[in-house]
């Protein structure tokens, strides 16, 4: 199911720079570049303010492009490979994954680090490097498309740090203070995650080869039982968790850091190819080629409360998007907006998947949230619950009743997520166990 579309307001790099300069001003050329430039911030605050969609759209980024390009394809590949291939290309790259790879049901793979801001980013010499591509019979490993896998991942993520903080400076110019800058430069680091979205083909390849290797590893030569039952039962688990979903690659939720930088997702048409080489290895083969968008949009949703609607998110092809988090909404005292978001899948398309890079910034662990100056009604209405009604107002145009109903039930309001004095790492881990763990909301998948 699909909404309305929002196309984010474009903020060009050359601005971003001017903005969060803190000679942006004075070293302007005219009246009308300062006007230009006020303009500008007054624009950025809406767009990410309460009344915004808490998105926007940076384009004209250096490199970023380029990287884009040679990042996100990588992302299916690792997915794809054999779990021994892939363990030993992600230790050799220092990433890890956030979600379990071994299991074959999986709509979902991540493959991410740690980023420092302490650190530059250290470029590529050309060396094949950890590689020992001599000694080494396996061929999707000797591939040199993962030789800079790390080095590429590295040098995107601390390019969007950057653009994060640069946006802190400007929000914090505006709000007052230096909360936000200060917030992110004291946690010292940033996670950085590339994602790939699974299509069916990728499910139904990463499936056979499980099955595959199940029956190398068996000793009667026959598939094993358990594992049978075991995946057939999950299969269905997970057809029915779509089924009530709407078919989404990622659940409703909100990110609960400051800022998140993502690229715009590149779209990857694949197609299933047995070859004798994937029977003898195990490995399985497909082949792919980009595709554009099928609708012209991100295939990101977000949820407007107050208006009670649903939006798809479009974007310019190479640029960066910006998102606000909770963290940011409470430490603005709601100056800025929390986006409640999802990712769906395009209909009817099932060979289809979805390839992005993410960089989630967030405040020290140590950080104490006030709500001191918060406006409480937030924790009520301003996205963290529906169905409210106050006496004289009048109520904004409702969503699809049954849609509005399943994001009530699957995202936990902020009441029950944050206590005055609370720090994020309490924050935080409350906001993890009401989504997926205990009694959690959301599948844990």
């Amino acid at each position: 199911m699909e909404g309305e579309v929002v196309e984010l307001y474009e903020l060009h790099y050359s601005d971003l720079k001017k903005l969060s300069s803190e000679r942006a001003l004075s070293a302007a050329e005219s009246c009308e570049e300062i006007q230009r430039l006020e303009s500008i911030t007054t624009s950025v605050m809406e767009n990410l303010g309460p009344e915004g969609p808490g998105l926007l759209a940076i384009t004209g980024v250096p490199e970023a492009s380029n990287l884009r390009r040679t990042l996100l394809p990588l992302a299916r590949k690792l997915s794809l490979l054999n779990n021994e291939d892939r363990k030993r290309l992600l230790k050799e790259h220092s990433l890890g994954s956030d979600v379990s790879l071994k299991n074959p049901n999986r709509n979902v793979s991540s493959f991410s680090m740690q980023l420092k801001y302490e650190q530059c980013f250290e470029r590529s010499d050309g060396r094949v490097d950890d590689l020992d591509v001599e000694n080494r019979d396996d061929e999707v490993v000797n591939h040199y498309e993962f030789k800079k896998l790390g080095c590429t991942f590295k040098e995107l993520g601390y390019c969007m740090m950057d653009l994060g903080l640069r946006l802190a400076q400007i929000c914090d110019k505006d709000i007052g203070g230096q909360e936000l800058q200060q917030s992110l430069l004291e946690s010292g680091t940033a996670k950085g995650r590339l994602i790939h979205y699974h299509s069916a083909v990728d499910n139904d390849i990463i499936r056979e080869a499980a099955k595959r290797n199940g029956y190398v590893k068996s000793r009667n030569g026959k598939v094993n039982k358990n594992e049978q039952a075991s995946t057939k039962q999950q299969g269905t688990d997970l057809s029915k968790d779509q089924s009530n979903d709407y078919g989404l690659w990622q659940q409703w939720h909100y990110d609960y850091g400051i800022f998140t930088l993502l690229t715009v997702p590149m779209f990857l048409l694949s197609s299933h190819q047995e070859t004798p080489a994937a029977v003898n290895t195990g490995s399985p083969v497909s082949s792919e080629h980009e595709f554009p968008s099928p609708c012209g949009h991100t295939y990101l949703q977000i949820f407007d409360p107050k208006k009670n609607q649903v939006f798809m998110v479009k974007a310019p092809l190479e640029s960066l998007i910006l998102q606000v988090g909770e963290a940011a909404d409470i430490l603005s005292k709601g100056k800025l907006r929390a986006t409640l978001h999802c990712v769906c899948r395009p209909p009817k398309i099932e060979n289809l998947s979805r390839e992005t890079f993410v960089v989630f910034l967030q405040p020290a662990w140590s950080k104490q949230f006030s709500l001191l100056d918060y406006p409480l009604e937030n924790l009520n209405f301003n996205g963290q619950q529906w169905g409210i009604r106050i006496e004289g107002i009048e109520q904004p145009r409702q969503a699809p009743e049954e849609r509005s109903h399943e994001i009530q039930k699957i995202v936990p309001p902020l009441l029950s997520r944050l206590k005055d004095g609370m720090t994020f790492a309490d924050f935080s881990r409350e906001t993890t166990k009401q989504y997926y763990g205990g009694k959690g909301l959301q599948p844990n998948r």
